[in-house]
């Protein structure tokens, strides 16, 4: 049985290990992850939710709320979703974005939205639609861009 939770100070191994299974762009530092971790957890205007089957995490969506002009109101953003992949196809993906989109509707979300490269047909079989292009810049981090001014 696989139940779906708030995630609480002592996944922060088990979700570390799958963020860093999740990431393609950029290696998970686990320092930052810590750090990034505990500001999730402390903050109202964010989500992470877990999936556990027995006693394994086994899945994770964080997603944000923010105000905004264009929708009238506020907007759901998902960041990540991911499932260990022996349980993909299996329903898990799905509760943990049920449980995402039940957390917006309490905050009064006008929409609900993400980026993705892989996982398109998932989605749309969640009911979402493609609405614009995602583009992003990477931003150096302070030590790597006052070496590189010197």
């Amino acid at each position: 049985m696989i139940r779906v939770r708030s995630c609480l100070p002592e996944d922060e191994k088990a979700v570390f290990a799958l963020a860093r299974d999740f990431a393609t762009s950029f290696p998970v530092d686990h320092l930052r992850f810590s750090e990034s971790f505990s500001q999730v957890l402390s903050s109202t205007g964010m989500c992470l939710v877990v999936a556990q089957s027995s006693d394994a995490i086994i899945g994770y969506v964080l997603g944000t709320v923010h105000p905004t002009f264009y929708a009238n109101g506020h907007v759901a953003w998902v960041e990540e979703v991911m499932v260990k992949e022996s349980f993909r196809k299996k329903g898990v993906g799905r509760l943990l974005m049920g449980s995402f989109e039940n957390w917006a509707k309490s905050r009064d979300c006008r929409i609900i939205a993400l980026a993705t490269r892989r996982a398109a047909e998932f989605y749309k079989s969640l009911g979402y639609a493609e609405s614009a292009t995602y583009f992003r810049k990477v931003i150096p981090d302070a030590q790597s861009s006052a070496s590189d001014i010197r």
